[in-house]
């Protein structure tokens, strides 16, 4: 059964209350609170507010203030103040100001307005008061209502109303509506809302002509609102409403009142109209007087204010009938028959309560699959009950059901609850019968496994996957804030598998970057979605052409992605098409056709896709053919300057790319070209290295060129007439390597501190920046951090989760590209300092040392709380010296070696992986200094009285103690001090023990301790009894025997164990058994009597003692024995002959004759009876078998069996059985025929003569 709700404590003293004010004046709102130090916080539309142009937050002490200044209709909102776990809510109703005075309404309103001035017109009759809608509003001085107090029997409210529904007042006649308000915008589903009357009765089918239920939905500020019109009021509206709303695992209640007031009695009214008769046949002489009419418009009597309030109700169930009317007179009650009708239901009521002594509550809640016992009492212990769900008898089934009946309390347990456990229960004994209402609460949802970072490229599919606790939960997607639904072009997709949650987006763009939460109404889950744009990849380059005149040229690439564009340029201008010059773009494959190839088209073509940072670069070689006449011989030339080089020009290279050395030359004849690398001739022998020399030109490539292809190439030119030499100088350039020693130098809430060393290499060009990326240790997913590189090798990461671990790692970039990633850094948790400890203050000082004490921080964060760090200062200077080595666990510290009369300010502070926290500070310095202290001993209770000890126990008493300095503790016993053989004590600052390790008889007395410093002294007494058990009685005697009794008397034992003898056991025993049994335990006499002895018997006694530790060990026993002698007529007992049964041996069932067949065992029985049992011989052709060990005879309950084992042809005969006693004999015999075994072939070939 779950416990009933306690009733949260307030934490205001006075609360502010609900006021009205005009346009332009200012209004004050105070509250008090029970603590001085309490922290308030006013909200307006639970929004915070705080000290501006026309707010006035004021504090003194535990009084609070809200001033509001220059008010307009704006300001008539509702407004809250909170202090701890309380929140009061209030209003402020603007009015505008009054042009004239305004006369007093016919109308009834809302309010209590005092009544008009009787004027010479008669007021208009109640038919003729026009209908007044209005909104129930609490009075002004109406008391606030505080969240923290549930309004109903219900457990765990939620505050799901943004406005509740308020009591209010009505005119017999008039209408009024009553509004609640709902915020849906944290609901996973459609709030429901129920209007009850009374405790349970619900309006939502009593809708008609009288009442009316609506609901609006505004989408732009997601609020439900709700009304219930009252329309045409009656009198019986009057009473207690409550409305409920719900959704899912979220529920609040509010209670509101309606009250319903008489129409205005008008003047003259016809008195004979008041006694009309009720009929329902329409004769006006028919039905009986109603004299209802004229009680309601009989003035009422005015009771003195000094006069005590009485209860009509108790005077109404005491009165006799016959005084009804003349109450009524007297109270003035208006519905007389009504109250009677209650009075007589209440009456009934109370009668119902003899079956039950104690009913069911009206309702209780319990958690899904948790279980619950609902209890009753009964007034008959023997009676049955019946338990009903929604009217329908519980039998039990399985362990669902549980039925219990303890003496007169009746349960009924119900496991594993389900939502189809929500119902109204009923408990019937008899013809009566108590209900209840059980609601099931859903646990709320628990994310297990959240959603992880993801980086995906662009049109990439993503799936963001959780996992919940619960199969089938509803949960919610929102993307920065903004919820998550499936649209028309499919954008989104959620999945649900079991537990786990999927939202999937088909195609990822550059706007679906952000931040994604998953949520549930027990938790939630956050990830980041970055979107990166696809790297292109070069699948086919461009090839440098060499054609002739009039031929064609195809410049062809292929790239990834087949939706990418560029543009073509001819040595830095764009190429366009015409009839000569072809473009196209087929998928992945770029084309650029030249038809009829003219000198003119000779150049470098570029290709340039379109958005991306890189271009493909080939030459056009226009092959003129000439014939030549044989000139003059020309020595060889080497012309760089004619391509705008000089010979001290560095080429630079990127490594991977193709280094093409074109050098132009002249010579002739024709030259002859050596390429060479230092001193080593380079030639194509590697398949990486291609030299060509064509008329003007000496081409040298390679192919992918790398790191150590670095250095100064020399080309050499010859021929007859002469050669000539030129050096290039060749850079090649590459991304840098890795970063080193990454390593997190601290820690935050959600950042880090990340800082790592810059690459051995740079790559031949100066590094850029950095691209950092981390992931959480048990994910695979790497996160990139910045897509500009960062210049500095320290960076802060922000945006990371406490308390989960995570990994960085560095990338070096420089003008040629990106480094190969650097090496993780160790995981690390994000994690924040610990708020400050709070509650520090001083325990103890001395003149040497001080004791602080304090509790730990209210807010210790993902990481452990490693320990405390002390300081102090000396009043005046500003360094702060550490009171202890490292930190301690403790949350109390004692600090040592101070000088005496210093001041001296001491702080705390805690510490964990992030570092320490703020520090909590004494309010001021403290002088060290000892207080003086008088010595109290502080008696403990159990020690004010005698302490009983059994010998061989532990006393250990432990005593504290005050008093300083240190006072002096002596321990005596009846004037002697304490030695150590005898007890130990152990002193300290606070208290003192005395121990014994193992009492005796010895111990028992009187124990003083004295507590002194110098001339004060405080004394206390501990008195010790040891007990032990006691000794035997003594001159246990028999005194008299008397029929079948024996008095006996005996004197108290010598030795009572150091306590009171409590009684005695009394024991007897047979003098032939030695047994004994037990007369009477704990016997306070010393004398007693035995009685129901057994006549012939001779018994003795004995007596144990009996105290406190229990009996004693050897027992006094008689000397003499009592012997109970026999009395009256000797019996004689008749003689009789004893019966002879003896019988001859007869057999019952004879052998029977057999034929059996060779080589398989055979038995033959029979059955023989015989008085005394005779002994059987069996032979074979008369002669005696009994020793053959071939035979075996067996014989069970005058069964007899002759088992021959395995017989042969030479076994067959007569067989005879013979059985013999003292009265005679039998014989019985049979013929055994033994046959031999048959062939299989021998019965086949007799089948076949057969047939």
């Amino acid at each position: 059964m779950p416990e009933p709700v306690k009733k949260a404590v307030s934490a205001f003293a006075k609360k502010p209350k609900t006021q009205e004010a005009e346009e332009g004046s200012s209004v004050v709102f105070t509250a008090e609170t029970e603590k001085p130090d309490a922290k308030v916080k006013w909200q307006c539309n639970s929004k915070d507010i705080a000290n501006g142009n026309r707010y006035v937050i004021a504090a003194d002490g535990n009084k609070h203030s809200l001033t509001i200044q220059a008010i307009t209709k704006e300001d008539a909102n509702v407004y809250a103040v909170i202090a701890g776990g309380s929140k009061v809510k209030f209003e402020l109703k603007v009015v505008s100001k009054p042009e004239a005075p305004a006369e007093a309404p016919a109308e009834s309103t809302a309010e209590p307005q005092p009544a008009p001035a009787p004027e010479q017109n008669p007021a208009p009759p109640p038919a003729e008061t026009p209908t007044v809608d209005q909104t129930a509003a609490p009075p002004p001085d109406a008391p606030p209502a505080e969240d923290g107090q549930p309004p109903d029997t219900r457990q765990d409210l939620t505050g799901l109303f943004t406005e509740r529904p308020q009591s209010g007042e009505v005119t017999v006649g008039g209408n009024i509506t009553f509004v609640a308000k709902v915020n849906a915008e944290s609901l996973l589903k459609k709030p429901t809302i129920k209007w009850f009357k009374g405790k349970w009765m619900d309006l939502a089918s009593k809708s008609g002509k009288h009442l009316q239920l609506k609901e609006t939905y505004d989408r732009n500020s997601k609020v439900y609102t709700f009304e219930m019109q009252v329309i045409a009021a009656k009198a019986n509206f009057a009473g207690g409403y409550r409305c409920e709303v719900s959704s899912r695992d979220k529920f609040d209640s509010c209670n509101f009142e309606l009250t319903v007031h008489e129409a205005c009695v008008t003047e003259g009214f016809d008195i004979r109209a008041a006694f009309r008769r009720t009929s329902t046949d329409g004769k006006e002489d028919s039905g009986e007087l109603d004299f209802s009419a004229l009680l309601k418009k009989r003035e009422t009597v005015q009771v003195s204010s000094s006069e005590p309030e009485v209860d009509v109700w108790d005077i109404l169930s005491s009165a006799p009938a016959s005084e009804y009317q003349k109450i009524a007179f007297q109270y003035g009650i208006t519905d007389l028959r009504g109250m009677l009708k209650r009075l007589k239901k209440m009456k009934k009521e109370e009668k119902k309560s003899e079956a039950f002594l104690r009913k069911l509550d009206p309702a209780y809640q319990v958690t899904k699959g948790h279980k619950i016992k609902l209890a009753i009492e009964v007034a008959n212990p023997d009676v049955d009950v019946k338990w009903l769900k929604n009217g329908q008898e519980i039998h039990p089934t399985g362990s669902k059901y549980i039925f219990e009946s303890v003496g007169n309390m009746r349960y009924l347990t119900i496991n594993h609850c389900s939502l189809s456990d929500d119902a109204a229960y009923s408990c019937v004994v008899g013809e009566e019968k108590c209900t209840t209402e059980l609601f099931v609460k859903e646990p709320p949802i628990q994310i297990v496994k959240n959603l992880e970072d993801q980086m995906v490229m662009k049109g990439e599919r993503v799936e963001l996957e959780c996992e919940v606790s619960e199969e089938g939960a509803n949960v919610k997607w929102e993307k920065d804030g903004v919820e998550l639904t499936r649209d028309e072009s499919f954008k989104y997709r959620f999945k649900k598998d079991g537990c786990k949650h999927v939202l999937i987006i088909n195609e990822a763009t550059k706007e679906d970057c952000g931040h994604y939460k998953v949520k549930t109404n027990g938790g939630e889950s956050v990830a980041e979605l970055l979107v990166q744009e696809k790297e292109l990849e070069v699948y086919q380059s461009i090839a440098d052409l060499t054609v002739k005149a009039k031929d064609q040229a195809v410049f062809k690439c292929e790239v990834s992605d087949e939706n990418v564009r560029g543009t073509w340029y001819k040595n830095g201008v764009e190429v366009k098409s015409d009839t000569r010059i072809n473009i196209t773009h087929i998928g992945r494959i770029h084309k650029l056709t030249i038809d009829e190839v003219k000198p003119e088209d000779e150049g470098d073509y570029t290709f340039v896709p379109d958005g991306h940072a890189f271009n493909l670069s080939a030459k056009l070689n226009f092959l003129e053919v000439k014939i030549d006449y044989v000139p003059r011989q020309d020595p060889p030339k080497i012309h760089l300057d004619c391509m705008g080089r000089t010979a001290e020009s560095t080429i630079v290279v990127v490594a991977g790319n193709k280094l093409r050395l074109d050098v132009p030359i002249t010579g002739d004849p024709a030259p002859t070209v050596i390429w060479t690398k230092g001193e080593k001739v380079v030639t194509e022998g590697d398949g990486r290295v291609h030299v060509e020399t064509t008329k003007g030109h000496c081409v040298f490539t390679i192919e992918g060129a790398e790191r150590q292809d670095e250095g100064v190439y020399s080309v050499v030119v010859r021929n007859p007439a002469g050669e000539d030499t030129a050096d290039i100088n060749v850079k090649v350039v590459d991304v840098p390597d890795p970063p080193v020693a990454v390593r997190v130098v601290s820690v935050g809430e959600e950042s880090c501190i990340v800082q790592w060393d810059p690459p051995l290499f740079d790559g031949g060009q100066p590094i850029i920046g950095y691209v950092l990326e981390r992931k959480k240790t048990k994910s695979y997913r790497w996160m990139r951090l910045n897509f500009d590189p960062y210049p500095e090798t320290t960076y802060e990461a922000k945006r990371m989760i406490e308390g989960v671990a995570y990994e960085m790692r560095v990338y070096a970039v420089n003008s040629i590209g990106m480094s190969r990633h650097s090496l993780s850094s160790h995981p690390f948790v994000p994690v924040a300092p610990t708020s400050e400890p709070i509650g520090l203050c001083v325990d103890d000082i001395s003149d040497t040392s001080i004791s602080l004490k304090w509790r730990r921080p209210e807010r210790i964060g993902s990481a452990e709380l490693e320990g405390y760090g002390v300081e102090y200062c000396k009043e005046g200077t500003d360094e702060w010296l550490p009171a202890i080595e490292g930190l301690t666990d403790r949350t109390s510290l004692t600090v040592r070696g101070l000088t005496t009369g210093d001041k001296l300010q001491f702080r705390v502070r805690a510490h964990n992986m992030a570092g320490p926290s703020a520090p909590a500070t004494l309010a001021q310095p403290v002088t060290i200094r000892e207080i003086m202290q008088r010595p109290k001993i502080w008696l403990p209770r159990n020690l004010r009285q005698t302490l009983i000890r059994k010998v061989g126990d532990t006393v250990n008493l432990v005593i504290p103690f005050q008093g300083k300095p240190r006072p002096q503790v002596t321990w005596s016993k009846e004037g002697e001090p304490l030695k150590p053989p005898f007890a130990s004590v152990r002193n300290s600052e606070v208290d003192t023990i005395l121990f014994i390790r193992k009492t005796d008889r010895q111990h028992s007395g009187k124990y003083d301790l004295r507590v002194q410093i110098e001339n004060v002294e405080d004394t206390a007494s501990v008195m010790l009894q040891v007990v032990d058990l006691p000794g035997p009685p003594e001159a246990l005697k028999i005194m008299d025997v008397w029929g079948f009794n024996v008095a006996l008397e005996w004197k108290p034992p010598k030795d009572n164990g150091n306590c009171e003898i409590s009684g005695y056991t009394i024991q007897k025993a047979d003098k032939k058994t030695m047994e004994w049994f037990t007369v009477y335990e704990q016997y306070r006499r010393t004398n007693c009597v035995v009685s129901d002895l057994i006549m012939g018997n001779e018994y003795v006694f004995r007596v144990y003692s009996i105290n406190l530790v229990g009996l004693s060990q050897d027992p006094c026993n008689t000397k003499d024995s009592a012997y109970i002698q026999k009395t009256g007529i000797v019996y004689k007992p008749p003689s009789h002959k004893d019966h002879d049964f003896s019988e001859a041996p007869k057999f019952t069932h004879p052998l029977v004759n057999r034929s059996i067949i060779a080589g398989y065992n055979a038995t033959l029985s029979c059955s023989v009876r015989g008085i005394p049992k005779p002994k059987v011989t069996w032979y074979k052709n008369k002669m005696d078998i009994s020793n053959e060990a071939k035979y075996r005879m067996l014989s069970k309950q005058g069964v007899l069996t002759l088992e021959i084992r395995k017989p042969c042809l030479f076994d067959g005969g007569v067989y005879t059985c013979k059985a013999v006693n003292d009265s005679g004999e039998d014989i019985v015999e049979c013929k055994l025929e033994v046959r031999p075994q048959v062939a299989k072939e021998e019965k086949k070939e007799a089948k076949k003569r057969e047939d």
